[in-house]
């Protein structure tokens, strides 16, 4: 029933690549444009729709992803005048790298590549004005928080007991200081093209003071509950 349903599949795919074709001998439709849009979406469904029928195919999400993520790039510059379209293609593939690990939650690493191709799209529809160190920030506190948020996710641990198998991971948060520091530095980079330094030093002496105040009123706590013996 599986290898019918992807026979099935692949046959369509087919049949309608070989009517695009004959169509355009007979000079009815040009299938320049219809057969590579065809040809990779119906290869994206084939692994699709290997991933659907048997949970062992996990692997198959990712080629599925990338050949979905080629055709929608392939419609969008066809139909679209859109200067972005290449995102689409990061979207797929993270699509696929995400369905990955929700099929397996044991492949952790999945995630890895989720986020970079998340961060990815959304560099690549950033307008070109933001060109330089915008972008930087964009893509560096993005890789940040994708290795941010996989320190938060439980996994399997190879040293976990039988009570407690899984665990969090710590290695991720090396990562994403490491980044979110990159991020934070092209970020005042960025400011600083667009803000005036009068405005930026008044900034810092409003954040400066709302620390301060921040830190009086914790400290006032403190103090009163001492005081009273709490």
């Amino acid at each position: 029933m599986k290898s019918t349903t992807v026979s099935i599949i692949g046959g369509v795919a087919l049949m309608t690549m070989g009517m695009l074709l004959l169509l355009d001998r007979l000079g009815i439709v040009e299938s320049g444009v219809f057969a590579p849009l065809i040809t990779f979406a119906g290869v994206g469904s084939v692994f699709v729709a290997l991933f659907i029928l048997r949970r062992g195919n996990w692997w198959a999400a990712i080629p599925g992803s990338v050949f979905l993520g080629l055709a929608a790039v392939i419609a969008a510059t066809s139909f679209t005048e859109g200067a972005a379209v290449g995102s689409f293609l990061f979207l797929f593939m993270a699509a696929g790298f995400g369905a990955v690990y929700l099929r397996e939650r044991n492949f952790w690493w999945a995630l890895i590549p989720c986020g970079v191709m998340s961060v990815l799209a959304l560099v690549a529809i950033l307008p070109a004005e933001l060109q330089g160190a915008p972008t930087a920030t964009v893509l560096f506190l993005g890789l940040a928080t994708t290795f941010g948020l996989l320190s938060v996710v439980s996994v399997r641990l190879p040293g976990g007991t039988e009570g407690s198998p899984t665990g969090r991971m710590r290695w991720p948060l090396i990562p994403a200081a490491v980044l979110g520091m990159l991020g934070v530095t092209f970020a005042f980079q960025s400011a600083a093209q667009i803000i005036s330094w009068d405005v930026a030093v008044l900034a810092v002496v409003m954040v400066a003071g709302l620390a301060l105040l921040a830190y009086g009123y914790h400290a006032r706590n403190i103090g009163q509950k001492r005081a009273h013996g709490h």
